[in-house]
């Protein structure tokens, strides 16, 4: 397949909910909501790193697109040959007008649709599509738990680079997978299977679905639990703890006596909870706070992989936006994973896809991962799922204890 016309379909707010901590971004209310809290959306802009790989051929390439936020406005201030072909219902589009856009674009004669959304809007793309028509997604909502997204926007563009280049690229089938936002609200994870995608594959650049369900190694992460408060008992206790989601870093506020979120970010320092469930803003303030009147105290980031992705940060963990991690610092970054979530990843490195292509380069490296209690390796973080995969993850054992 070489690109003449690609299709090109923007939700505009997907992952607007995430760094408000609102666990997704489906309905109205949740997008007026996220905007009311001052959260600016992202997807134009990871749709941009995506779309910028393919400048060298803007000469040779026609973009079909509906008008205004749902790509027309972003493909033409990228200097690319637009033709627009409709618009959203109403001032803000929706779920029925990406499905719209993907059929009128099919029928205008794309050679493939490359779409920025969450698990909605690849549900959108099944409805309108089935399984037979090319799609690739630019992750931009806060789940993603389906297969059919690059592992970030700029491993997208790589994708569509060599689709452009004219170079061999697979077409598989892939999973579409959603979640009920409203039973993750209230922290029930439960993925239901929407049907599949025909997808452009090459290597590394795009993600597995994720492991649905609780870690259910209980002991490991007992072990795991008690050494991270073993460590934090012997560090200052007015550090200030950013806890992200997930099963195994619940299971250390737990051993530290506190109930936490399990899909939410929770601030702890000093023996309690200081506040739970909480957004990007709220973090960004807590943090300034806590340097103000602990200024020789710092602030670590506690964080845990998505089981099967091996997504570290950029999959449902947005409040930690690019401005809370450069803030905290790679150095302050804490990672805990039991071994077979580890092992799942079949040497694939953790992956960050944080918004900042630059954040991501400068965090990818070796990173300290807990496994157990007394028990640790050195795992390679990435950017862009290339260049430090391992053969063997037990060879990067490190044995510190």
């Amino acid at each position: 397949m070489k690109l003449k016309k690609l299709g090109l379909i923007i939700n505009p707010w997907a992952g607007v909910g995430g760094p408000a901590g609102l666990k997704g971004s489906d309905g109205a209310d949740t997008v007026t909501r996220a905007l009311a809290a001052g959260i600016e959306p992202q997807s134009h802009k990871r749709a941009a790193i995506a779309l910028n790989a393919l400048q060298p051929f803007s000469e040779s390439l026609q973009i079909v697109t509906f008008a205004g936020d749902m790509g027309g406005a972003l493909a033409a201030s990228l200097g690319f040959a637009v033709e627009v072909i409709g618009a959203a219902a109403g001032e803000r589009s929706t779920p029925m007008d990406s499905e719209l856009a993907a059929a009128a674009i099919r029928d205008a004669g794309a050679d493939l649709i490359v779409f920025a959304g969450g698990d909605g809007t690849a549900r959108n793309m099944v409805n309108a599509l089935g399984d037979g028509f090319p799609v690739l997604g630019v992750p931009a909502g806060v789940k993603m738990h389906s297969a059919c997204f690059a592992i970030s926007p700029r491993a997208a563009g790589e994708v569509l680079r060599r689709l452009m280049a004219g170079e061999l690229v697979d077409l598989h089938q892939r999973e579409v997978r959603d979640i009920d936002e409203k039973s993750f609200r209230e922290g029930r994870v439960s993925t239901r299977y929407y049907g599949e995608l025909l997808v452009p594959e090459e290597g590394h650049f795009l993600q597995a679905v994720k492991n649905a369900g609780r870690e259910v190694e209980e002991l490991a992460v007992a072990d795991i639990a008690a050494q991270m408060v073993e460590e934090i008992d012997e560090l200052d206790p007015e550090t200030l703890y950013v806890f992200g989601p997930g099963s195994t870093t619940l299971a250390v506020l737990n051993e530290l006596g506190e109930e936490g979120t399990l899909l939410g970010v929770d601030l702890w320092r000093n023996g309690s909870l200081v506040a739970a469930d909480v957004s990007a803003p709220q973090i960004v303030q807590a943090i300034a706070q806590h340097r103000e009147t602990h200024p020789e105290r710092p602030v670590k980031i506690v964080l845990t992989a998505i089981g099967g992705q091996g997504h570290l940060i950029g999959r449902g963990n947005q409040q930690l936006n690019p401005q809370v991690l450069t803030s905290v610092g790679r150095e302050n970054l804490l990672v805990v994973a039991t071994k077979t979530k580890v092992t799942e990843l079949g040497g694939r490195p953790l992956l960050i896809d944080s918004g900042d292509p630059a954040l991501d380069e400068a965090w990818s490296g070796f990173v300290r991962v807990v496994t157990g209690y007394r028990d640790e390796i050195l795992y390679p973080l990435s950017g862009d799922g290339s260049g430090m995969a391992l053969d063997h993850p037990s060879a990067a054992r490190d044995e510190l204890h």
